[in-house]
C-alpha cells in the first residue's frame, strides 16, 4: 500500500477517470449495437453501462472530494453528495429495468416472434466490451491494493458483476444467429431486469440509510470498541456513536482517563488511539472526547 497521500490520490484518481472513459466507450458501443440488432439483451447491458457511467462519475467525484478538507459551510465534508447521487442512480435503474422487463414480456407474448438482426456485429461489440471491462478491472485491482481505496474497490466489484449481463447477451445473439431462436434474447433481458431491480433496491436503501444518519456497520462499531477497550491508558469508554455519509464513517467516542496524569499524557493517549482507529478504518472521521475515570 502506498504511504504517500499524494501518490494514493493520484492513483485513485487515475482509476476513477479510467472507469469514466471505459463506461462512456461501452455506452457508445452498445448504443450502436442496439441500433444494429434490436436485441433487448443488449438494451439491458446498455442500461447497466449507463448506470456504470453515472456511478463512475460519482466515484471520481468522491475521490476528488475526499482530497478536499472540510470548509466553514460543510464542517463534516461533502460526502453526502454521494448518497444523493446514489438515490438518483437507484431511481434510474428501477425505471430502466421496468421498461426493459415490460418490453421483454411483450415480445414473449407476441403472436409473431421478434427476429434479431446483424447478430455478428452485436457479438463483436459484446466481446469487445468484455475485454475492455477486464482490462479496467485489472487496473482497478492494482490501484485498490496500492492505495486501499474503498471507492475504487467498490467500483471494481460493480464492474465484475456487469460481466454476467454481457455474457447473457452474447449467448442470446449466438442462439439467434445459429438456430434462429429469438425468444432467448427476451428471456435474458427479463432476467437482467430482475437483477437490476434488486440492485436498485439495495443501492437506494444504502443511500437512504446514510442520509438518515444510520449507524455504521456493526462490524465496524465492534472493531472500534475492541481497539478502545484494549488501548493502553484507557480506563473505559462510553457513548460510542457513529453515522455514515457517502464513503465516510463519522465516529464520536468518549474515553475515560486517569485524572491524575498530565494534560500532555492524556492528549497523547487520545491522539494515539485516534491514529489506531484511522489505521484500521481509513475512511473514518474520528472525534475523541476525554473524561476523567471515576471508580464505582
Amino acid at each position: 500500500m502506498s504511504n504517500d497521500p499524494k501518490d494514493a490520490v493520484r492513483l485513485s484518481l487515475s482509476a476513477g477517470l479510467a472507469s469514466v472513459l471505459v463506461a462512456a466507450l461501452l455506452v457508445a458501443l452498445k448504443l450502436w449495437a442496439l441500433a444494429e440488432t434490436g436485441a433487448l439483451s443488449i438494451a439491458a447491458s446498455l442500461a447497466d453501462s449507463a448506470l456504470d457511467l453515472m456511478m463512475s462519475l460519482g466515484a471520481a467525484a468522491a475521490i476528488i472530494y475526499a482530497a478536499r478538507p472540510a470548509d466553514e459551510d460543510h464542517a463534516f465534508g461533502h460526502t453526502s453528495a454521494e448518497d444523493l447521487a446514489a438515490l438518483a442512480q437507484s431511481t434510474f435503474i428501477f425505471v430502466s429495468s421496468g421498461v426493459i422487463g415490460w418490453t421483454a414480456i411483450s415480445r414473449l407474448t407476441a403472436d409473431t416472434p421478434h427476429q434479431l438482426a446483424s447478430e455478428g456485429r452485436g457479438l463483436i461489440v459484446m466481446v469487445a466490451s468484455i475485454l475492455i471491462t477486464l482490462a479496467l478491472v485489472w487496473w482497478q485491482g492494482r490501484v485498490a491494493r496500492r492505495t486501499g481505496s474503498k471507492v475504487v474497490a467498490a467500483d471494481r466489484l460493480h464492474y465484475l458483476g456487469d460481466l454476467l449481463p454481457s455474457l447473457g447477451a452474447i449467448a442470446a445473439l449466438w442462439a439467434s444467429s445459429q438456430y434462429g431462436i429469438g425468444y432467448i434474447d427476451a428471456v435474458v433481458a427479463l432476467a437482467a431486469a430482475g437483477v437490476m431491480v434488486f440492485g436498485a433496491l439495495h443501492i437506494g436503501k444504502d443511500a437512504w440509510d446514510a442520509l438518515m444518519d444510520r449507524a455504521a456497520d456493526p462490524a465496524i462499531i465492534d472493531g472500534i470498541a475492541r481497539i478502545a477497550a484494549d488501548w493502553p491508558g484507557v480506563r473505559g469508554f462510553h457513548d460510542l456513536k457513529t453515522r455514515t455519509a457517502g464513503s465516510r464513517v463519522f465516529v464520536n467516542l468518549h474515553i475515560e482517563l486517569d485524572g491524575d496524569q498530565s494534560l500532555r499524557e492524556a492528549h497523547d493517549i487520545g491522539a494515539s488511539l485516534r491514529r489506531a482507529i484511522l489505521n484500521a478504518y481509513p475512511n473514518a472521521d474520528v472525534i475523541i472526547h476525554k473524561d476523567v475515570h471515576r471508580e464505582t
